[in-house]
């Protein structure tokens, strides 16, 4: 299940009617909007894809693109789920500004059941890339404090409101079942989304210009916060990126040069290619198993076709996987390389340095030693020399 926490200053507006077209004036009243910044945030103890036991009368579409007006938005819904509607506020953020939020509640869940069946996963437009994501929500809370509306509640880890960087992570993660394509940052559907809003596709997108880590200024093993865009050294350089996430409890971070997305809490990857490997591998087995239960030989079957598409999608799939597996091994083991050479010249520096100073040492306390010897025989002389000259008086006396 969801959360959501919106920090606003700003009071709650009716829509202009005037904008409205689509729904009748007696309708405008129930529609709203404001402007805030938004936080959302998902149980961390279970998966947060939609069941019979967490859905709620509350929808929240987590992003709509800005060419949608509102009107187009209500047409987008069509009259039937209109009447529907007991409330629908509108979220704008002054920093997104390539699309906004939209928060709906619902006469009863049976109503927020149907809207979300119908339209999470569609396209807004058959023509563009932008897909309708639509996730059930708990509550929600505005707050006039950044601090307040950034911390996660109890129990509760803070997810991206970047619809491109849900897509990233893996479902049990994101709540997003639906994607269009794997998401390299590069494709068209994130150039139509990012536009200058979120920063880490941004920083993804500027391939010229690689991001330094803002405390050390590192250019090597950087990662990049999912939540607020912070830029930080890996934990075999400085380490800045992990104190991030032990400050802000911000637990998503990308690998700048691989692009794999980190787990701070559950110390996994959760990046969505990682997942599809089992769910393929599991699929396979399955049709396998039941081919042979009817036929006995897969060539004599209906399935024979399917087995063979399936059987290429799964290679081309572990072809990438392991690809990519063996690019980050070998990330890493470079990374360790670089770093236990780093230990050992600093172990040799510091063994050049203790020898430096116990032979100083023993130098100065020998030369102490000598000094000491010197001052003592240059006493017993003198004492010798003194007898010596008392006794020649004595002997000139006599």
């Amino acid at each position: 299940m969801f959360f959501l926490r919106v920090h606003s200053v700003d009071a709650e507006s009716p829509v202009d009617p005037e904008t409205v077209f689509s729904a009748p004036q007696s309708q405008n009243p129930k529609f709203s909007e404001r402007r805030g910044v938004l936080h959302l945030f998902r149980t961390a103890s279970q998966s947060s894809l939609p069941n019979s036991n967490s859905l709620s009368s509350h929808l929240f579409i987590v992003a709509v693109p800005n060419y949608l007006s509102f009107d187009d938005f209500i047409r987008f819904c069509g009259p039937h789920h209109l009447d529907q509607f007991h409330r629908l506020l509108f979220i704008r953020n002054d920093g997104m500004e390539d699309r906004y939020s939209v928060l709906i509640e619902f006469v009863d869940q049976l109503a927020a059941d149907g809207f979300h069946s119908n339209f999470d996963g569609k396209k807004f437009s058959p023509g563009e890339a932008e897909i309708c994501h639509i996730l059930f929500l708990i509550s929600v809370e505005y707050s006039e404090c950044e601090e307040v509306a950034g911390t996660p509640p109890a129990g509760f880890t803070e997810i991206p409101t970047c619809p491109v960087c849900l897509e990233r992570l893996d479902p049990d993660t994101s709540g997003i079942l639906t994607t269009l394509c794997d998401h390299s940052f590069q494709c068209p559907c994130v150039s139509k989304w990012t536009y200058l809003s979120c920063q880490v596709c941004r920083f993804c997108q500027q391939q010229d210009e690689k991001p330094t880590c803002f405390i050390c200024g590192t250019l090597d093993d950087v990662w990049v916060c999912m939540i607020c865009g912070f830029v930080g050294c890996g934990r075999y350089k400085e380490g800045h990126a992990i104190r991030h996430w032990k400050d802000t409890q911000h637990c998503y971070s990308l690998d700048f040069r691989t692009q794999q997305i980190w787990d701070y809490v559950g110390d996994n990857y959760v990046h969505r290619l990682n997942q599809d490997q089992s769910k393929t591998d599991s699929k396979s087995e399955e049709m396998r198993f039941r081919c042979m239960s009817q036929e006995g030989d897969c060539g004599t079957c209906e399935c024979h076709e399917d087995l063979e598409v399936s059987g290429a999608f799964f290679n081309s799939k572990v072809e990438a996987i392991v690809d990519e597996y063996n690019r980050l091994l070998t990330s890493q083991l470079e990374t360790q390389r670089q770093y236990y050479e780093s230990l050992l010249v600093e172990a040799k520096s510091k063994a050049e340095s203790s020898i430096s100073e116990a032979v100083e040492k023993a130098t100065t306390s020998g030369m102490l030693d000598i000094q000491n010897e010197l001052e003592k025989c240059t006493e017993e002389r003198n004492a010798v020399a003194e007898t010596f000259r008392s006794g020649r008086r004595l002997i000139a006396i006599s």
